[in-house]
């Protein structure tokens, strides 16, 4: 299993490509994506916990019942979420499409993001279809992560190729995340393929349950978004022997799935909203999984944490006080913490208790763009690892005139 290159283009069979239609102000600033697929697909997606919905949400969890589709469409600028006649745009950028590609309405996945609450048109949409699809191209998924950007100030995308029953198979992904982003699915717009042949239901099985060890592992401010979902689209082009059962090549696509998921949990974590830094904790010894996971999402979660780390101040104490809060049954005389980076490793507290350490190697560790918090339980053996960033005045900044 390796990393190459193409993002959603490196799988067999599947083009894409993006334009400005004119939902954005910016004409520089593409906001409408496509990614269309050779063949009919089967399909998975989960789905925003947050009881407000987007239109397009309500429409693609509808359209993907049968478990299959051959395009995804997403717009940006423009949430389409709490809009009276939101059903019907997200119905018609379905229907538009499906015609212009002579393929079932049904078989198009709906997505948007943006601005909540603004009122939308279909007629942009409408008259940037026929350019969207002339310039589809199997190198365009750096084009189709740019117009999934809103506040993204990188795009994100990834690939890696992997083999089943002996035949080369390919899965890419490109995402949008950097604001809004919280645990208990979906936090953020990620959109995958794959040339691998696998059943609709096993398809659905290997995504729901990848996404309860990565996105839903990701925040960076504690909101849980309306719009966001992930989605797999996989056309069987590499010719495989389609995968129906838990085998041997279940568990490698589910390798490859999450290989691909972390990177872009990790490109989502440290992209957030005004983020000078990746965070990522680590949580061993637990008890058992869930308590494991309870403690690295509250010690990501913590703003006071994520204040400390953006200062590079070695506020140890901020990584107990979550764990306290937490809600997880922990021993917290048996709590070892420690912080790293490429700077190096620094112990700072031990069995609750704090440890003499330098501040000023505490500070060059803490300077560095990815740190890592490891918390040691010493209860039992499990382990689990969360994404965030650390909270900047930028974040305040970027979220005060969102909208204006």
């Amino acid at each position: 299993m390796k990393l190459i290159e193409g993002g959603v283009c490196a799988a067999k069979g599947f083009t894409a490509n993006s334009i400005h239609c004119g939902i954005r102000k910016n004409r520089s600033k593409r906001d409408l994506a496509l990614i269309y697929s050779e063949k009919t697909a089967s399909a998975a997606a989960v789905y925003t916990t947050n009881l407000v919905k987007g239109a397009p949400l309500l429409v693609t969890k509808q359209h993907l019942q049968n478990g299959t589709a051959q395009a995804i469409i997403c717009n940006s600028g423009n949430a389409n979420t709490c809009n009276a006649n939101g059903i019907e745009i997200a119905q018609q950028m379905s229907s538009l499409l499906g015609d212009a590609l002579h393929i079932s309405p049904e078989d198009v996945v709906v997505a948007s993001t943006g601005v909540i609450g603004q009122p939308m048109e279909i007629a942009p949409i409408a008259a940037g279809i026929p350019s969207l699809i002339a310039g589809l191209t199997d190198d365009g998924s750096d084009r189709a992560a740019e117009g999934i950007m809103t506040t993204d100030t990188v795009k994100k995308e990834v690939a890696v190729e992997f083999t089943l029953g002996g035949k080369t198979c390919r899965i890419g992904g490109i995402a949008k995340g950097s604001g809004m982003i919280h645990p208990n699915m979906a936090t953020m717009l990620v959109f995958i393929t794959t040339d691998a042949a696998i059943s609709p239901v096993l398809l659905q099985k290997a995504l729901s349950s990848d996404i309860a060890d990565t996105f839903n592992m990701v925040s960076v401010d504690g909101d849980t978004s309306t719009n966001d979902m992930v989605t797999v689209l996989a056309n069987g082009m590499a010719g495989n022997q389609e995968i129906t059962q838990e085998n041997e090549d279940f568990a490698i696509f589910m390798k490859a799935l999450n290989t691909v998921t972390v990177h872009l949990c990790r490109c989502i974590a440290g992209d957030g909203e005004g983020a000078t830094k990746l965070l990522e904790c680590k949580a061993t010894g637990a008890a058992d999984m869930a308590t494991a996971k309870t403690v690295a999402k509250s010690v990501i979660c913590s703003s006071l944490l994520k204040a400390a780390m953006f200062g590079a101040d070695a506020n140890w104490g901020r990584v107990l006080c979550a764990i306290g809060y937490s809600g997880a049954a922990v021993d917290v005389d048996k709590i070892d913490v420690a912080f790293q980076s490429k700077a190096g490793t620094i112990p700072v507290c031990k069995n609750g208790a704090g440890l003499d350490f330098s501040e000023e190697k505490a500070k060059e560790i803490l300077l560095e763009k990815e740190i890592e918090i490891l918390v040691e339980l010493n209860s039992g053996e499990a382990a689990a690892t969360a994404w965030g960033c650390d909270l900047t005045y930028e974040y305040v900044k970027i979220n005060g005139d969102y909208r204006t």
